[in-house]
């Protein structure tokens, strides 16, 4: 059998990540592309894109091919991949890698059908899908091939994914589509409603990410933001309370603690006793919103804890299980049986 390398894709709404076998994470870039829409021909991907966002002339646009953790425009998602694995494991027409890619929980056959082709077009040689919550959990080092129940909670940037684990299958999960996206979503409208201040997608990030909080912080803090002032059409600075922050995402939070809650509902009662017991994990970049752990604790009235880097979770789990694929795919066959 020739040379064949074996790579992870978290394939996600705000950004993509490659795991390389024996090297780890070694690409984690914003899933943005910009295209010069009079020769449709691609200028920049990932960082570089993104910072074009909301400030390209007419003629360039900046997309994201990926909308609440499903394609959304096909060809550009295969190009983005074509460039991401091209830059991950270098440009040779021989070398076609097997390729691991996540998809939510809660994708359908024509969804996944999409993905696949997607990643073999992009130059996989065999292309596996695998959940995004099994890959969180594998990621965050827990164990799924015991029939003890885990729930994970992966908070990315189109969909929220729920699920509880035993045996290395899903037993109960639910998948919203609410997650770091939407977080901004509700930070623009909250500015525009409360201060009459229209801001970007970028700076209702910077907001999120430097003073937003999912619970109330001992110590309030504060930053400066800048936008257009929609009474007089003029640029305006104002500052932002982190307490604002929390009036801003109630809602979205609100969604995803009934989620989980609905998620504990429908969990065989041995399983919610181990997980009463082993706690909730949370993976994912929304993971890193201040006191969300604080907030599910306070719903759920279970521990949860937050992953060693929540982040590269599913990137790591998603290359890890091309190690135990047969595992996997006997999993798969059994639960497909089990349905009919």
């Amino acid at each position: 059998m020739g040379f064949s390398s074996e790579v992870g894709i978290d394939l996600g709404t705000a950004n993509v990540l490659v795991y390389i076998k024996g090297k780890g994470v070694v690409l984690n870039e914003p899933s943005v592309v910009a295209i010069n829409q009079d020769n449709n021909e691609i200028l920049a991907v990932g960082e570089q894109a993104r910072q074009m966002l909301g400030r390209t002339p007419a003629n360039i646009v900046a997309v994201r091919p990926l909308r609440d953790g499903v394609i959304s425009d096909y060809d550009v998602t295969e190009r983005m991949l074509k460039y991401f694995i091209k830059k991950t494991c270098g440009n040779s027409r021989f070398f076609r890698p097997r390729i691991m890619v996540c998809v939510p929980s809660g994708v359908t056959e024509v969804e996944k059908r999409a993905v696949r082709e997607a990643a073999t077009q992009a130059g996989g040689k065999d292309v596996y899908l695998m959940e995004e919550p099994i890959a969180a959990a594998i990621g965050a080092g827990l164990d799924i091939s015991k029939p003890d129940g885990v729930l994970v909670i992966d908070i990315g940037g189109g969909t929220t994914d729920i699920a509880v684990i035993s045996l290395g299958g899903i037993v109960a999960s639910s998948s919203v589509k609410i997650a770091g996206d939407k977080f901004d979503e509700y930070i623009v409208k909250y500015m525009r409603k409360v201060h009459k201040l229209y801001i970007g997608e970028r700076t209702a990030e910077e907001l999120k990410m430097t003073i937003g909080t999912a619970y109330q912080r001992e110590e309030p803090l504060s930053m400066e933001c800048r936008g257009r002032d929609l009474v007089s059409g003029l640029p305006k600075s104002i500052e932002v309370s982190s307490a604002e922050m929390m009036e801003a995402l109630e809602e979205p939070l609100q969604t995803i603690a009934e989620a989980v809650h609905s998620v504990l509902e429908r969990t065989p009662p041995e399983l919610a006793a181990d997980i009463s017991n082993s706690g909730i994990v949370i993976t994912g970049g929304g993971a890193l919103l201040y006191g969300i752990d604080k907030r599910i604790q306070d719903r759920t009235g279970i521990e949860v804890r937050i992953a060693e880097d929540p982040k590269s979770c599913v990137a790591i789990g998603t290359g890890e299980a091309l190690d135990s694929i047969e595992f996997m795919e006997t999993n798969q066959l059994n639960r497909k049986r089990s349905n009919f």
